[in-house]
């Protein structure tokens, strides 16, 4: 099977990916609305978290992990949003596909980040449950870097992109340029401040519709958490996630300076407390 697959022309790949694409737009209003969202945070086990639920015989993915409808995508010359519900629902499975014990789902890390995703999300699904997985916004900060690094878009050291971050950012979020690349690729301060980030939400929905999911006891009490994702989107909590395996794992991470852990733990620290305080936890950071 896999050498017929490699046997088939590039080009013939395309017109059948084109095809289902073009079917699946016309027939949107036959299709599910995501049950629940995974709407971040970046570099935190969104991946892994995706994955796992996806081994679920009760949930069904999106056809894409990441569909970036809420945020208007990734490209920052074309907003997805603007495409309307027709091509959000065209990644999702068909309704008649679903049985009443199914829920399906997608996951965009960015929700939770861009400040004009809570408004729209409620608007579409105002009754979605919502699934954050918070790291310590430290390491998050940090792993955010080399993934920048890695990726050839970041030029500075470790210190100083830290440094030059409210620089960066000033002007294009006093323009509300949300789909800029600065705002997306240079804001690893930004995207550990969880508390006002969750406040957002709590303006369009209830606590009651958002779970937080310690990115550490992912890994760490893999079977535990999965079993309060599972009992939160109302699914067998005594289903069995064979593969567990990390995902996204960066390689390229290098030693940091002690004095960057200092000057990201003093950053961070009324930030944590004030979310501790919204949330009624203590996640030790």
């Amino acid at each position: 099977m896999h050498s017929l697959k490699k046997m088939v022309p590039n080009h013939l790949k395309t017109v059948v990916c084109r095809s289902i694409l073009r079917y699946r737009q016309a027939t949107w209003r036959n299709r599910c609305l995501p049950d629940f969202i995974i709407i971040g945070a970046q570099k935190s086990g969104t991946s892994s978290l995706y994955y796992y639920l996806g081994q679920h015989a009760h949930l069904i993915s999106s056809y894409v992990k990441e569909v970036h409808f809420f945020d208007g995508g990734l490209n920052p010359n074309v907003d997805d949003f603007k495409k309307g519900q027709a091509w959000y629902r065209s990644h999702f499975p068909l309704k008649r596909d679903i049985s009443k014990h199914q829920k399906s789902f997608e996951a965009s890390p960015l929700y939770i980040f861009n400040p004009l995703a809570p408004k729209r999300i409620s608007e579409l699904v105002p009754k979605v449950k919502l699934i954050v997985v918070l790291r310590n916004p430290v390491e998050r900060a940090i792993s955010h870097y080399f993934h920048e690094k890695r990726k050839g878009r970041e030029s500075l050291p470790v210190r100083e992109a830290l440094l030059a971050e409210e620089k960066r950012l000033k002007p294009v979020i006093d323009k509300q340029d949300y789909k800029n690349d600065i705002f997306t690729h240079h804001s690893y301060k930004s995207r550990g401040l969880y508390n006002e980030q969750i406040k957002r939400y709590l303006k369009y929905f209830p606590m009651s519709n958002i779970l937080l999911v310690s990115s550490e006891k992912l890994f760490t009490e893999p079977y535990d958490t999965l079993r309060r994702v599972f009992q939160f989107v109302g699914v067998d909590t005594e289903s069995t996630v064979k593969d567990l395996e990390p995902r996204n794992v960066a390689s390229n991470r290098s030693e940091i300076n002690p004095g960057v852990y200092e000057y990201l733990n003093d950053y961070f620290r009324p930030h944590n407390q004030a979310l501790y305080e919204l949330v009624g936890e203590n996640y030790g950071w």
